[in-house]
């Protein structure tokens, strides 16, 4: 067996209030787009843009990127995928992950504990909800009492894992349908891609940038830059692919909180190798990169306003490739 490529784009769109996605989610049909995939941190939810591209646009498979296993119930969480699922048939796709100790227990108020386990945990009882079992299990993180989904689907949607680091990717290939990766350059895929294994499904989130003003790429850059790798999981992603060295200055600073001077360490290199940027010829021919490494499904994530969205939107379609 083969993955197909496709061809996705992270939304909601920046600056684009929900209620006027309408002609853009019709675009990207047009546009040759095969996939949309949402976000979920701390502005829109998960599911609320799919379910708008479900009505509005019937050709998209729909897919989260990601849903933190923490932060629904499991009972809840099944009910949503399945909405989605019986709301766009065939088209749904499930991205679930640990998310991170900010989102999770500092703006949740939730424990972060055990993330392997909790992931692993609710793969394994959306599996059992979703083909309609009674579920009455005590998991490693949680325990669900005389559930059963009141919801029939006609197809187990798939189930992809966020992953970083070894012991998740080889999960995402082990019990997942695929594995969504996040904030890393093309060379990086090659070292993250066989831990997941053959005939997997690769959703990349890819950074871009639509600018060739260096001085903005480095500003926009470097602030994106600190606030994600500053979080212990990226933190520790980004260590075992061996940017330690050129990143410690920042974890150095920020942990002494002059977030300034970690904001100015960041080499510039780092900044090229994780936000893709340029002219559209040039954004173009760094995604292919992804994609050439082992990417089955970019997703590019366009960091500007509506207009320059839009303009990158269009550069980048299948129908421009």
């Amino acid at each position: 067996m083969t993955v197909p490529p496709r061809w996705g784009i992270t939304v909601p769109f920046e600056g684009v209030p929900l209620h006027q996605h309408r002609e853009w989610f019709e675009e990207l049909e047009a546009l040759g787009y095969t996939d949309v995939w949402s976000a979920e941190s701390g502005g829109a939810d998960a599911f609320t843009p799919l379910a708008l591209a479900a009505a509005w646009a019937p050709s998209l498979r729909l897919g989260t990127a990601i849903v933190p296993a923490y932060t629904r119930g499991a009972a809840t969480l099944a009910s949503t995928v399945a909405s989605m699922a019986q709301a766009a048939p065939g088209r749904f796709a499930l991205g679930v992950g640990t998310s991170s100790n900010v989102i999770v227990e500092n703006w949740n108020s939730i424990p972060f504990e055990e993330p392997y386990k909790r992931v692993r945990d609710t793969i394994r009882f959306l599996r059992a909800a979703l083909a309609g079992e009674k579920v009455t299990a005590d998991y490693d993180t949680f325990s669900v009492k005389g559930f059963r989904l009141g919801l029939r689907i006609d197809e187990m949607p798939p189930i992809l894992v966020a992953a970083l680091r070894p012991g998740m990717l080889k999960l995402a290939g082990r019990e997942g349908d695929g594995a969504i990766i996040n904030w890393l350059s093309p060379e990086d895929v090659k070292t993250v891609v066989p831990y997941v294994g053959e005939d997997k499904e690769i959703v990349a989130r890819i950074f871009v940038l639509p600018t060739e003003d260096r001085d903005l790429v480095q500003f926009v850059g470097r602030r994106a830059i600190a606030a994600y790798m500053n979080v212990p999981v990226y933190a520790a992603f980004h260590a075992w692919l061996g940017r330690g060295e050129q990143l410690q200055p920042m974890w150095d600073a920020w942990r002494a909180g002059d977030r300034d001077a970690a904001t100015a360490s960041i080499p510039d290199e780092v900044i090229d190798a994780l936000i893709v940027h340029g002219s559209p010829d040039d954004i173009r021919a760094r995604v292919a990169q992804y994609v050439d490494n082992g990417v089955t499904t970019p997703a590019p994530a366009i960091m500007a306003g509506p207009d320059d969205t839009r303009s990158t939107m269009r550069a980048l379609a299948p129908t421009q490739i």
